[in-house]
């Protein structure tokens, strides 16, 4: 398999080499994790580290199974630590060790002792399990392929517009790229990875005895990014179309959801206020191509399938993202990160001016100094309003 190079992770990953704290890479299911502490391995031992000084294990492999039990893993680790130089050991899908924070830990006070960890679960994270490791760990969240990873993996930077409708159709996890030419295995692929996240992840995990109801769950969240949503819209939507279901319930699926990074929430901002507000949110998934294969041709929603890409980039680039409201208006995203604050309105096409000013009427209102952008699909020179930078979004991912 042609291997493609997730250049902002591996910095990140060299920037916190041999510093004194665990990094923990997390993500959903075949975002590729082992395949980037694989890449950082040969990294190592391309500087110089010697090979005994690399210990990794991968616990969702059976050969593993017996390391799964604590005490058996720390006394395996103990006996292969190397007699000089840092030893870097690498723990995939540490989940699946009981009790792993106790491992993790007495490792961790060792000296000359790099640890690198990864897990497709956010409960390796909860509070419970944090609150052990508090202050001793790093989080790198990982995603699937970027469009710009996607245009890259092709050979070439042209044609940029034909690229970003195969990133749509297809899939952003990395295998698929191998697969690109023959819908039926890309569809075949993303149906083993929601499978596996679904049944193994969250009905066997959660202990859930309606796989059913969790499904109809997840298609009417995968229905609906982009649009505002409260559990009381979810739980009364179904239960109107014979799906009786409780506000509880449906809170309890979208948490398992979100915690195996499938679903992510976006919470909404007063930006006048400038708090938080606690009812409604939007919702947008890991990957369009799985929610295509889920839909099928209820799938197509090319506004809102932009809004999704422009999420996941945000995110991508460190921010923590809200939903905007301005009076009685929507802002798509505030992007806040350590350098400020940037607002984003996104749309397919502005070309009817009416649909223009639809858009720009959000970001006139806000009287602040923060940049602004439109970002939409049309292929035409950028333009300014007031302030307001009008940008081609391909242009935008690639940068």
């Amino acid at each position: 398999m042609k291997r493609i190079s997730r250049e902002a992770y591996m910095n990140k990953l060299i920037s916190l080499r041999d510093k004194q704290i665990i990094k923990i890479v997390t993500g959903v299911r075949r975002c590729g994790k082992s395949t980037l502490m694989e890449m950082f391995q040969e990294y190592l031992l391309s500087v110089g580290v010697k090979a005994e000084n690399v210990i990794t294990i991968n616990f969702e492999d059976f050969d593993n199974v017996e390391l799964r039990d604590p005490r058996k893993l720390y006394a395996y680790i103990e006996e292969c630590l190397a007699k000089d130089g840092i030893t870097y050991v690498f723990f995939d899908e540490i989940q699946h060790v009981k009790d792993f924070p106790d491992v993790v830990n007495s490792l961790f006070i060792k000296p000359n002792v790099d640890l690198y960890l990864t897990g497709s679960n956010a409960y390796m994270l909860s509070s419970e399990i944090a609150t052990l490791i508090s202050g001793r760990y790093v989080e790198i969240s990982m995603l699937p392929l970027s469009f710009k990873e996607y245009v890259e993996s092709t050979g070439s930077r042209n044609e940029l517009a034909r690229k970003y409708t195969e990133y749509v159709s297809n899939s952003s996890f990395p295998y698929t790229v191998e697969l690109r030419d023959d819908a039926g295995l890309v569809n075949d692929y993303l149906s083993g990875i929601y499978n596996t996240i679904v049944l193994k992840d969250i009905v066997t995990r959660k202990k859930i005895s309606d796989a059913m109801m969790l499904e109809s769950v997840i298609l009417f969240a995968f229905d609906n990014i982009g649009n505002v949503l409260s559990t009381k819209k979810i739980a009364d939507t179904m239960t109107t179309v014979g799906r009786k279901i409780d506000v509880k319930t449906v809170e309890k699926y979208l948490q398992a959801l979100q915690e195996s990074f499938i679903l992510y929430q976006v919470k909404r901002y007063n930006i006048k206020g400038r708090q938080l507000l606690k009812s409604m949110a939007k919702f947008y998934v890991v990957d369009v191509g799985l929610r295509r294969m889920l839909l099928g041709s209820r799938s197509v929603d090319v506004g809102h399938i932009l809004e999704n890409i422009v999420y996941l980039e945000l995110i991508r680039r460190g921010n923590e993202v809200f939903v905007g409201k301005v009076y009685d208006m929507e802002v798509d995203f505030v992007a806040m990160d350590v350098n400020g604050t940037n607002y984003y309105q996104v749309a397919a096409t502005v070309r009817e001016e009416k649909t223009l000013e639809r858009e720009l009427k959000s970001l006139r209102a806000l009287n602040d100094a923060y940049p602004k952008t439109l970002l939409t699909l049309d292929d035409d020179p950028e333009a300014d309003y007031d302030g307001i930078r009008r940008r081609n979004v391909l242009d935008w991912l690639m940068e």
